[in-house]
């Protein structure tokens, strides 16, 4: 919550039973994604079925937390105030190497290092009481 003239404050992810192993993970600094048991699909994000086959309940595991990127954007203009003091920043889709895909923002790198196909890895940095998950390049 703000206070009068406090700058705004970016939004903090809330926990639902569906996500809460995921950030207890993230909490961790472990990167936690879902595969079926019974059809071995992989998901991101998490759901309380299988997407593929709807079975119940899909097991948690711990990527490397490895990636490509995908694509990526560089924010030049910021969306919300909360976001004016981050501006540049990058946010791609990351491919990680067990089969999912995450958007995240790229950090401490200039946006013109960030390419199609760069090899990331995850780190976890504090957000409120949140420990996002974002990338860097993996030099």
């Amino acid at each position: 919550m703000t206070t009068p003239g406090s700058p705004p404050k970016p939004p903090i992810p809330v926990a639902h039973p569906d996500t809460a192993a995921f950030w207890d993970g993230a909490a961790r600094g472990e990167l936690l994604y879902q595969r079926c048991s019974a059809c071995e699909h992989v998901q991101f994000p998490p759901r309380r079925h299988c997407a593929h086959c709807q079975t119940g309940e899909p097991a948690w595991l711990r990527s490397a937390g490895k990636g490509a990127v995908h694509t990526f954007t560089t924010v030049h203009r910021a969306p919300t105030a909360a976001f004016k003091d981050d501006v540049p920043y990058t946010i791609a889709l990351v491919d990680f190497d067990e089969g999912f895909r995450m958007m995240m923002n790229v950090l401490d790198c200039p946006p013109q290092e960030v390419e199609i196909g760069a090899r990331v890895r995850v780190v976890f940095r504090p957000h409120g009481d949140a420990m996002l998950p974002q990338a860097e390049l993996d030099r």
